[in-house]
């Protein structure tokens, strides 16, 4: 891992005051004019989680113990609307049942692949002893409760199987990596999740030559081994709030799963535009995707798994800054093009690197070239997909891949956002602006009016 010396060094090294010969770019920069938009969605959103929650509890099936059994919670990495209410409530259901819960974070390698490091995870979502009345055992141990063929061993927190039951808690989603039935959702939380770093590992390697094809029949074999209580299935919608709660008692998961995927695919936000020159990123983070920024909404991956260029087509992505629940951990900023030099100075590389190796990525934490301006970064975004008039320049301004709903476009765009009858512009048509520092200066928030 690179010290914080040798990462001082680096940084103090790189090219400050680097003159960029690129007058046509900055010219170009002097005339682009951008205004904001609006997406908007049916409304979907569960107008009272606590009681969408207590009906789909009340409908399970489960024995009420005959003495205090325990049962660990396994919560993962992932920021999710009203997740503190959520867990906050399930452990309340376990409780008034009889049953002795406890969190265990659920989240493979990362957060550093440490007890303190995971614990941090979960208090950044507001989950802690204090919040929640119960322990959190953070602990990175595991045992090995089986063998999937070809040579998969099936690693299992070794706290998990300690208790007497299990629930997990997560949320079903498109995978940034694959795509198939299962994909990023209970199943996957109790295999790589539960199976702490030394599962995420092996699975990943394994993945390299089998795929990850084996979720299901690893998910099923922890289900047969150990006793799943149940899941807790979310879905966000387009505006990343909760659309769906449904309680699955253990045995049922694999198989619902696969019918809930197919409705959160349908909730998934988009760009409602293709064949982008350049895509501007505020923030990317763990919190918003396990690459920082969801490949499903740039069209943009590298893996040794398999790369794919997709819809919106993007030439150029810049980003800006990490988000601050990310903890430094920038996997994904391989991904972009162009960062900020603040960037790369806010970047723990060691959860970093961690957590690119574990899922055998190093190109997800390559470190993309990076300048101390904003004006700099864009110029050389602009120079790089070849010289083009200001005016018909399609480049797309969001904050990050989970908040769709308003962003802002350049006027390039202009002809085709009239013919999208669910956008709508809400303000006036702006040429881009930079403070002194010659950093953007920001249009959020948005004016919500809807003015066209």
């Amino acid at each position: 891992m690179m010290n914080p010396l040798k990462q001082k060094l680096f940084l103090n090294n790189r090219h400050k005051h680097f003159h960029l010969p690129f007058e046509n770019a900055y010219q170009s920069l002097n005339h682009i004019k951008m205004a904001s938009v609006k997406q908007q969605w049916p409304d979907t959103t569960i107008k009272n989680t606590e009681q969408e929650l207590a009906q789909t509890l009340s409908a399970l099936t489960i024995p009420e113990p005959d003495i205090k059994e325990t049962v660990g919670i396994a919560v993962g990495s992932r920021g999710i609307d009203h997740l503190q209410v959520v867990v906050k409530q399930c452990i309340t259901f376990l409780k008034d049942k009889g049953y002795d819960p406890f969190i265990i974070p659920a989240m493979g390698s990362h957060g550093g692949a440490t007890p303190e490091g995971q614990r941090h995870v979960l208090k950044t979502f507001g989950i802690t002893e204090e919040t929640m009345k119960v322990p959190i055992l953070a602990d990175m141990a595991t045992l090995q409760i089986g063998e999937y063929p070809p040579n998969i061993p099936v690693h299992f927190s070794q706290t998990a199987n300690h208790a007497d039951h299990i629930v997990v808690i997560n949320r079903i989603k498109s995978h940034t990596k694959f795509h198939a039935p299962l994909e990023s959702g209970l199943c996957k939380m109790l295999c790589i999740g539960l199976g702490k770093a030394a599962g995420a590992s092996e699975y990943h390697l394994k993945a390299v030559s089998h795929g990850f094809s084996w979720i299901e029949s690893i998910a099923q074999m922890i289900i047969q081994k150990h006793s799943v209580l149940f899941g807790l299935a979310l879905i966000e919608n387009q505006y990343g709030q909760l659309a769906h709660i449904e309680a699955i008692s253990g045995s049922e998961i694999p198989d619902r799963e696969k019918q809930l995927l197919v409705k959160a695919k349908q909730l998934m936000p988009s760009i409602p535009f293709d064949g982008l020159d350049v895509l501007i990123i505020d923030e990317i983070g763990k919190n918003i995707s396990g690459i920082g920024m969801d490949s499903n909404i740039t069209g943009r991956h590298r893996d040794i798994i398999g790369d794919f260029f997709d819809w919106p087509h993007v030439k150029r992505i810049f980003v800006r800054g990490l988000s601050s629940h990310t903890n430094g951990n920038a996997n994904g900023i391989g991904l972009a093009d162009v960062v900020t030099s603040q960037c790369v100075e806010s970047i723990d590389f060691e959860k970093t690197y961690m957590n690119a190796l574990t899922a055998l990525s190093p190109e997800k934490a390559t470190i993309p070239l990076f300048f101390d301006t904003d004006k700099d970064c864009l110029a050389v975004c602009l120079h790089t997909i070849g010289l083009k008039q200001a005016t018909s320049i399609r480049m797309v301004w969001i904050q990050n891949t989970a908040q769709l709903n308003q962003f802002m476009i350049s006027e390039g765009l202009k002809n085709e956002l009239y013919d999208k009858k669910f956008l709508s512009r809400t303000s006036d048509w702006e040429t881009i602006k930079f403070d002194e520092t010659n950093k953007l200066i920001e249009f959020y928030p948005f004016n919500t009016s809807i003015i066209e």
